[in-house]
């Protein structure tokens, strides 16, 4: 068991730094084209080498270094393949966290959830479970995901329709596949990691705002939270299951 705790938090790490150079490419205003190089002005290289990798430049250093999603990812996929143990829904969440520590590291430097990630995750997400739940020893249903996922994006479109200012349409298409893997375990499990995302989103608000570095209309990055809380529900629910 211990190994397969290492082996997740390695994963989780390891997938974590190979994303950030993606995530300094994308971290740009929704005007604008992918960043082709650092800071420095250095060109990134052509093909999958120029996504997947470091994001500071190897010529000049220039670059974040992405140590804060590593120190996020690494416990959390352990606490995720700790709470599933050797079931075979797993690998939809480790295969997943990369996209997922990606999208958290782009909303929290600009605000932004690209589509080109979004999308196919809400695509996806269904699909792999729909692959699980034709495995043995799976401990949740398909039709909870599919409901899942239809439930907390309808939730989160009547928000932002309701208060456009106060969530964007990117956390909208985000909840499609966070609401799919958080009603695979069942509705309380939704509930549970949708409540803990506004929660925490709401204690980040008020932390700013107590120390005066946002005021009441100040725009936060929702995306992280929706995340983390999610990751908490999916620990509760695949422990409980």
């Amino acid at each position: 068991m211990y190994v397969g705790l290492f082996v997740a938090a390695l994963w989780g790490a390891g997938t974590a730094l190979l994303a950030q150079r993606a995530a300094f490419r994308m971290a740009v205003e929704p005007d604008e084209p992918w960043r082709a190089s650092c800071r420095a002005g250095h060109g990134f290289p052509g093909g999958l080498r120029g996504w997947v990798g470091p994001a500071h430049c190897g010529a000049c250093e220039a670059g974040p270094r992405g140590w804060g999603a590593v120190a996020v990812a690494a416990p959390g996929c352990a606490a995720i393949a700790w709470a599933t143990g050797a079931r075979p829904e797993l690998a939809v969440w480790l295969l997943t966290a990369p996209v997922l520590v990606l999208l958290a590291t782009v909303d929290a430097r600009v605000h932004r959830l690209p589509d080109q990630l979004t999308l196919p995750l809400a695509a996806a997400a269904p699909v792999l479970l729909g692959g699980t739940a034709l495995l043995p020893g799976h401990a949740g249903t398909w039709t909870g995901a599919l409901l899942g996922g239809a439930v907390l994006g309808g939730a989160y479109l009547v928000l932002f329709l309701v208060n456009p200012e106060g969530l964007g349409f990117g956390d909208v298409k985000l909840a499609v596949p966070l609401g799919a893997a958080l009603g695979w375990y069942g509705w309380g499990v939704l509930f549970t990691g949708a409540f803990a995302g506004f929660l925490l989103g709401a204690l980040y608000g008020v932390g700013l705002m107590a120390l005066r570095r946002a005021g009441r209309r100040s725009a936060i990055p929702f995306g992280p939270f929706m995340i983390v809380g999610a990751a908490a529900g999916l620990v509760l629910g695949a422990a409980g299951a």
